[in-house]
């Protein structure tokens, strides 16, 4: 089966799934070693560990695709949601990106209706007009057809618009073709099972990391509201930079590294070196 096909399969199945939120070969690597299906490449994973700076659309189509590359190459069976973002222009580049995600394997990608470039501000998401963001999702269904590639639509406008507009964002997601939806920031329990009801059976998609100002239910709470897929993207990033920090510490402090560190042995079997010696074998010439 292609990627799309197991994740629809996948998804077909009673469970709550969980997409780790990865953004190279090694953090793809690692959850596809941790028994995980699926997982989603994060457009604020990518931004943090290629800019070392935070999710305001300063990442690139090219660099996304260069990311999702990475992370392909080095777990093949991972089923990859892309973070498209706002399909980097307009209903045209939305078919370019939708198309060039399901050429390279993708089993997913996410297509959002925000403005692009945003106001010079950290804050708020503001957001294309009802018309403008159907036009950008009907370009993904269709440009989806020449791979089978899945689109989950999403919409940022409940902050700057209300639940109502974005409700209705949803059931017009529906109305288009979109495979799974995707409400973001929604206030509270109330909110969410009208995103839910909306979506009209199909899967809705949730992200679960705390410290933004939105729901954040637990997992077993977000499969009781009727959610079925979840994302943390602080879940592997904020740890990974809390090590990367104490071994800065460690360094500066006189050690050779932090409590922290892996084994030496853990660390080379978790990068493959083994694997390598052992397919390098085929290889060798006779002493």
């Amino acid at each position: 089966m292609t990627a799309p096909e197991q994740l629809r399969s996948l998804l077909a199945k009673p469970d709550f799934v969980v997409m780790p939120a990865i953004w190279d070969g090694l953090s793809s690597k690692l959850t596809a070693r941790a028994g995980f299906k699926s997982a989603f490449l994060s457009g604020s994973c990518v931004a943090a560990s290629r800019l070392g700076g935070p999710d305001l659309d300063l990442i690139s189509f090219a660099e996304m695709m260069d990311s999702f590359n990475q992370a392909h190459a080095a777990a093949s069976d991972l089923l990859i949601l892309a973070d498209g973002d706002h399909g980097y222009g307009n209903a045209m580049n939305v078919q370019r990106t939708v198309r060039a995600y399901g050429r390279a394997g993708a089993a997913a990608v996410l297509i959002e209706d925000k403005v692009s470039p945003r106001a010079l501000t950290a804050a708020g998401k503001p957001t294309l007009p009802f018309e403008v963001a159907r036009m950008k999702i009907r370009a993904a269904v269709e440009a989806a057809k020449d791979s089978g590639i899945m689109v989950l639509a999403r919409t940022d406008c409940r902050p700057t618009l209300g639940i109502d507009e974005a409700v209705a964002r949803i059931e017009m997601y529906v109305e288009e073709g979109a495979d799974i939806l995707f409400l973001d920031s929604p206030a509270d329990d109330a909110e969410i099972r009208r995103a839910v009801d909306a979506a009209a059976g199909k899967p809705s998609f949730a992200v679960l990391s705390p410290g933004a100002p939105r729901a954040t239910p637990t997992q077993t709470e977000a499969a009781e509201l009727g959610f079925k897929i979840g994302t943390y993207p602080t879940g592997m990033i904020s740890p990974v930079v809390g090590a990367i920090k104490a071994g800065l510490a460690a360094l500066k402090a006189g050690h050779a590294e932090s409590a922290g560190a892996l084994p030496s042995a853990e660390l080379r079997e978790d990068l493959g070196y083994g694997d390598y010696d052992e397919q390098a074998q085929r290889f060798m010439l006779p002493d």
